[in-house]
């Protein structure tokens, strides 16, 4: 039988309220319980494959959040579950610090808050009528957003969860049940500079096409350097850049969310296995490769692929350069030749059939190469 999995999904609704105040005050009751929780952090030094590191322990304990909880509420005017959301928000940085830190991704330098947002717990608000109301100041102040005229109430369906306000949106997730397809088979991807190219030895040898995606990246590197000598000169101009900036990952992003949802419903009920790419392993000595590597978008497209489908992370070690029949050399170009055993093939298919097997669990044999290529009329 197919399993129940949950899926989030996430609108917004624009507001006139003056809420700087507010937002303000909840950025320093976090950036507080971020800070406290910090100086009690304690190191121990452990030995990791050979290597003697510092380890940061977050302390857990219940005694700990509830003094840190009454030591935040000493001078809040606010709601008092404010804190605890502050709490739950300073903990989610801290762990998501810590996992970078050990990956060697940061430093030891304390997380600071710069973003003016809220997290709204469902203690702080109610729904009525078609009406949100958000608790401010208790039997003080409140907010209240009608939501019942809405584009996408009447699609919204399962159970309203946490909110998150901000100067100019409020966001509303829900939270729903969908039972989860039975797999169809699975797609192994190969992402590369302006392409992604998927193999399914029933279906082939699947492309899809970035070089848009590309393209708009390039557009907006030659406005900006075109404006950045004299940006330096003139500080007015720096707003020119930061609209050009934003314009670029909003139309970035827009692009991957339609080719992910094509990709997602003409594959409907498949496994998607994406390369775990890592860009910083990535770079060289060449500044043209760099500047390539640093527009390129895997991560979000993997990252927007997640909730439309069932992803797989791949290892990406050799994956072009083995050849699919098994040998590994190095070869260069688009047109992949073996020296071992001659075999001539294009380099991103190579590398997609070397990843479909890594699906299966399989190693690159002649046998299964050959048995693979004949399944979708790849050879005769």
């Amino acid at each position: 039988m197919s399993e129940c999995s949950y899926q989030v999904r996430s609108y917004k609704i624009k507001h006139n309220y003056d809420v700087k105040g507010f937002l303000k005050a909840y950025r320093w009751l976090l950036q507080r319980a971020i800070n406290e929780t910090w100086k009690n952090i304690t190191w121990k030094e452990r030995v990791i494959i050979n290597r003697r590191r510092s380890i940061p322990i977050i302390p857990k304990s219940s005694e700990f959040k509830r003094n840190l909880r009454n030591s935040l509420l000493g001078d809040w005017d606010f709601c008092a579950h404010y804190a605890d959301s502050a709490i739950k928000q300073a903990y989610s940085i801290l762990k998501s610090w810590r996992r970078n830190y050990l990956k060697g991704r940061r430093t030891r330098a304390k997380p600071v808050v710069k973003k003016k947002f809220v997290r709204v717990k469902e203690t702080l608000y109610s729904y009525r009528d078609g009406k949100i109301k958000i608790s401010i100041k208790p039997y003080e102040e409140h907010l209240v957003f009608d939501v019942s005229n809405t584009w996408f109430w009447s699609r919204a369906k399962g159970e309203m969860g946490e909110l998150i306000l901000n100067e100019k949106f409020l966001i509303i997730t829900f939270r729903f049940k969908q039972r989860a397809e039975e797999p169809g088979g699975a797609i192994a991807w190969d992402c590369n500079e302006k392409s992604l190219d998927g193999f399914n030895p029933e279906i082939g040898w699947i492309r899809v096409d970035l070089r848009k995606l590309f393209h708009i990246h390039r557009v907006y590197e030659l406005k900006r350097r075109r404006l950045q000598s004299k940006a330096s000169k003139k500080p007015s101009l720096r707003r020119v850049l930061e609209k050009y900036s934003r314009r670029e990952r909003n139309r970035v992003r827009d692009f991957i969310h339609k080719v992910t949802r094509v990709i997602a419903e003409a594959f409907r009920g498949y496994v998607h296995g994406f390369e775990d790419i890592k860009k910083e392993k990535m770079f060289n000595k060449s500044r043209t490769h760099n500047r390539n590597v640093a527009k390129s978008d895997w991560r979000t497209i993997i990252g927007l692929m997640g909730y439309k489908s069932r992803v797989r992370l791949l290892s990406p070690y050799n994956s072009t350069r083995r050849c699919s029949s098994g040998m590994v050399n190095a070869p260069k170009g688009a047109l992949y030749e073996c020296k071992g055993c001659g075999l001539k093939i294009d380099r991103q298919l190579n590398a997609c059939l070397n990843l479909y097997l890594q699906v299966e669990g399989l190693s690159p044999s002649p046998k299964l190469f050959v048995g693979l290529v004949r399944g979708w009329g790849g050879l005769p």
